[in-house]
């Protein structure tokens, strides 16, 4: 199925808005996108076969050349009187002049098109009712509004007779604008002023045109100068009029429009190269890794005296910890991690940026990462501090104190129920026999017994309290690696989902090109090897 080019203009048009606000094409290219000419020679007679009963519009015809070459003449001779100005003043041609059958119906001109700026002249030959001829103004002229009204005629125009003197078939703007608009138009070519020129001329200008593309290109020999001169111009006339039928003009409009298919294919694979490769967006991640993995070591280096500083103060304020959050006096990371790791970023975004893959979308990203970065340490190291404050030491060690706190009730209380036992025994045994009540000694020693019971376990669980400084620097230290963790996942995060944007762009891209590759093999029109157009085509 072929495209539309108009279709194919406007969804490039949405794709390349989109794609530039999403920064992964720049402003030049999405403006150059932006601009793509849908202008075409029938765009100016719509309906003109509705209006007049005619199988087909006109042929339109140009003149086209530098100042001082005689385009307005070879006009005027087609027409047999003065319709065209003519003269030797700089610029010579200062507006368009149009010369048509009475029949045309002008008032289809499209309104960009300055109307202001045209002469009109009408005839009535039959032999020449098919075909508009236009001479342009001169496009090396000094005065830009010239070039600017013939690049705004060029789009609308089928054949261009390309006009040239011995003098000036060398011009470097004439030849500029021949490579740019080669393609698009079908060529004759008119060395007019003969009666100066030489052999010699000719065949240069033969070969500059085999370079440019031309394998065989039509040159007319042309003279217009009073008087009986013999020359090519009725031949020049003769070939345009039997370019002038339904078949040739429906030729150029299908070759035109493939043209420029081609060049809007050409320039998607232009903007496609700066997106860069699938490949290279996938080692991205890589990148960022090793990248991350020199900004921690650096972070710990760094931190290695404020975690200290850090645990000091939440252990001096262990209950204040618990009961309400930190100030942002105590935080970990400050001004100079925050530049370490916006060192980072930054140095990884330089290197995607030299891997060839657009960086504006990952500067865009970067900056909520930036923001993101203080408040996960914060968090992370805050929550790890609280935790091991909560549950200071480790297993064994709280093992150990759970015992000993059961130690501190339970001995005691078994000394205790021990004394009372040998008391009540003691006297219940003197008041059967002789022997002494219990005596001093007894006293105390068992007062000795019950408060090493209790002094002892109350002891060791003063000694063995694990240290609060230490208990906040190992809950720092792994909010710490928690935070580090948290931030790197964050980033491949953002990597993730911008490789999957990229494939999108990437894709929609592909289809965009591949919509301008595709043909209607039946609608194609073959050109014959003995119709002159083949030979005013480049290949």
């Amino acid at each position: 199925m072929a495209y539309d080019y108009s279709d194919l203009v406007e969804k490039t048009q949405r794709w390349a808005e989109q794609a530039s606000a999403s920064g992964w094409i720049n402003a030049d290219a999405a403006a150059d996108l932006s601009q793509l000419d849908t202008r075409t020679p029938e765009a100016l007679f719509s309906g003109y076969g509705a209006e007049t009963g005619s199988a087909a519009r006109p042929l339109i015809v140009a003149f086209m050349g530098g100042t001082g070459v005689g385009k307005s003449s070879l006009l005027n001779r087609l027409a047999g009187k003065a319709i065209a100005r003519a003269g030797i003043e700089r610029p010579t041609s200062r507006e368009v002049t149009l010369y048509h059958h009475h029949s045309v119906a002008l008032q289809n001109l499209p309104e960009a098109l300055p109307l202001a700026k045209i002469n009109i002249s009408q005839h009535d030959d039959e032999s020449k009712k098919n075909i508009v001829w236009i001479d342009m103004p001169d496009f090396d002229s000094t005065e830009q509004r010239n070039k600017h009204l013939v690049l705004q005629w060029l789009p609308h125009i089928d054949v261009l007779i390309y006009v040239v003197s011995p003098e000036r078939y060398r011009d470097e703007k004439a030849w500029r604008l021949l490579l740019a608009e080669g393609a698009r138009h079908a060529w004759l070519f008119a060395l007019n002023q003969w009666d100066r020129g030489q052999l010699a001329q000719y065949e240069d200008f033969n070969r500059q045109l085999h370079k440019a593309g031309f394998v065989e290109p039509i040159i007319f020999k042309t003279v217009c100068a009073e008087g009986l001169q013999i020359d090519e111009f009725s031949a020049l006339e003769s070939t345009i009029q039997a370019l002038a039928t339904a078949h040739i003009i429906e030729q150029l409009e299908q070759r035109g429009l493939q043209v420029r298919k081609n060049e809007l294919q050409k320039k998607l694979q232009q903007v496609g190269e700066t997106l860069g490769s699938e490949q290279t967006v996938q080692q991205a991640t890589a990148l960022w890794r090793k990248q991350w993995q020199r900004t921690t070591q650096q972070l710990q280096a760094g931190f290695a005296w404020p975690i200290k500083q850090i645990a000091a103060y939440y252990a001096e304020h262990a209950a204040d910890l618990m009961t309400q959050r930190t100030t942002t006096n105590h935080s970990l990371w400050d001004a100079w991690a925050q530049a370490r790791f916006d060192d980072a970023l930054d140095e990884f975004i330089s290197t995607i940026d030299q891997s060839g893959l657009p960086a504006l979308p990952f500067k865009q990203q970067s900056a909520l990462l930036r923001e993101k970065a203080p408040n996960i340490m914060q968090t992370q190291t805050e929550l790890a501090t609280r935790v091991a404050l909560a549950n200071p030491g480790n297993a064994l060690q709280r093992g150990f104190l759970k015992a000993m706190r059961l130690c501190e009730i339970v001995l005691p209380l078994t000394a205790m129920s021990w004394v009372g036992y040998k008391v009540f025994m003691g006297y219940y045994t003197s008041n059967m026999t002789d022997n002494h009540y219990l005596g001093v000694d007894f006293a105390i020693h068992s007062s000795l017994l019950i408060a090493l019971t209790w002094l002892i376990p109350f002891f060791i669980l003063k000694k063995s309290q694990p240290s609060l400084k230490k208990t906040a620097l190992k809950g720092l230290n792994k909010g710490l690696h928690a935070a580090f963790s948290l931030i790197e996942n964050e980033v491949l995060s953002t990597i993730e989902n911008l490789a999957q944007k990229h494939k999108e762009q990437v894709s929609q891209l592909s289809v965009l090109m591949e919509q301008c590759a595709e043909t209607d093999a039946d609608k194609l029109l073959s050109v014959a090897n003995d119709s002159p157009l083949t030979r005013m085509l480049i290949n």
